[in-house]
């Protein structure tokens, strides 16, 4: 199968030989007439030999997302081969005795740039990242239930977000929009009809878990809590008091839901505050904090403005911290990289006047996996702090 052509400039196939998938503007020498937005590409280099077939771009700096490189052939079974794999991958991590919530595709991390799936307790939320993949959501959604006919009850694109010129929400397949999912045994309400992203923030899994472990009989604080998911695993080890915080009444009272829904007579309280004041009045209460902002950085313009804003939040927490607490801190800001994190804690902890060392370093869980070769697919950073005075 044959398609329209991208043709590389010399010497530009470099990356694409080390099997990056993104093929940028700069790279391009040519390409086929009346290419459209979404349309499927062959690219070659300057000779002409084949490198890979990917989804053309109009917008923005990448012009193509790969899909397949070389002699891999994009053709009627790609989308149930990667979906199968993915499967796999996570039947190998989780149990759905215990976790049926899950990042099924993760983009590049799955070999689908542009493409994320999340499932919950039998229902499948696609998001197209690009129109390319906009444009195959019935071959997707058909893949969807051909592989899991026992495991699908709907299927839902949420696009508008992602594509908000072309997008459109709606449902492909069924008509639930929305579940009670399980995550390490633990209950959550997700509507991904009205709920942010896909309803719920699957890529804090691992970290929700090692919370527990410092939470027993502590004072827990949870800020920009959504749905209150690290509240209710601090609630699970024993905390002595969880507080949800945050500037969305809406998202407090779904915290406050999800609690009673595991933990009706626990000591939790849900408040809709911003932060940063509540932070300011409310010092040397809690033992664990957790500091898990949305994205500061949308873009890289934004990258100077949000290294600031992490730093102030961070000097708030650590200024309200217990001596001898513990402060989960994070980023899912892509621009802002692992090193710059790092050094911005530090310029807090060294601005708050606290005694700090780091315990861990933490990212984004297993489902939400990074392509060796796309190492731009690590987006979530943290770290957990342990302020000794």
């Amino acid at each position: 199968m044959e398609f329209a052509k991208v043709i590389l400039k010399q010497g530009k196939e470099k990356s694409i030989l080390r099997k990056h998938p993104w093929v940028f503007s700069g790279a391009v020498y040519g390409v086929s007439e009346d290419l459209q937005d979404g349309q499927m590409v062959d690219v070659t280099d300057y000779n002409n030999n084949h490198l890979g077939t990917g989804f053309f771009s109009d917008r923005g700096s990448i012009v193509v997302r790969l899909v397949a490189f070389g002699n891999e052939a994009y053709n009627e079974h790609f989308w149930e081969k990667r979906l199968q794999a993915a499967w796999q991958l996570r039947m190998n991590l989780f149990s759905l005795d215990t976790t049926n919530a899950f990042r099924l595709i993760h983009g590049e991390g799955d070999g689908i740039p542009g493409l994320i799936i999340d499932y919950y307790n039998k229902n499948f939320v696609v998001q197209a990242h690009s129109s390319g993949i906009y444009f195959k959501m019935d071959e997707i959604a058909q893949a969807i239930q051909k592989i899991f006919p026992d495991n699908c009850e709907t299927i839902y694109c949420k696009s508008s977000q992602t594509l908000p010129k072309t997008g459109t929400d709606y449902h492909l397949f069924g008509t639930n929009t929305e579940t009670i999912a399980k995550e390490n045994n633990i209950l959550f309400h997700v509507n991904w009809v009205e709920g942010q992203k896909t309803g719920f923030f699957l890529d804090q899994c691992i970290n929700r878990e090692l919370l527990k472990y410092y939470s027993k009989d502590k004072k827990v604080l949870n800020t920009f809590c959504y749905t209150g998911g690290f509240s209710v695993y601090a609630m699970s080890a024993g905390a002595q008091l969880v507080t949800s915080v945050d500037i969305s009444e809406k998202a407090v009272k779904l915290a406050a839901e999800n609690m009673e829904l595991n933990f009706p007579a626990s000591n939790h309280q849900a408040i809709a505050s911003d932060v940063f004041d509540f932070l300011k009045e409310n010092k040397n209460l809690y033992d664990v904090i957790v500091l898990d902002p949305p994205a500061f950085a949308k873009n890289i313009k934004s990258k100077h403005t949000a290294t600031q804003a992490y730093k102030r939040l961070n000097i708030a927490g650590l200024k309200t911290i217990t001596q001898g607490g513990i402060l989960f801190t994070f980023s899912c800001s892509q621009v802002i990289d692992d090193v710059l994190f790092y050094n911005t804690i530090a310029a807090a902890a060294i601005e708050s006047g606290r005694k700090v060392r780091v315990l861990h370093k933490l990212s984004q869980g297993p489902d939400h996996p990074v392509n060796m070769f796309h190492p731009e697919g690590s987006y979530l950073k943290g770290l957990v702090l342990y302020i000794e005075e």
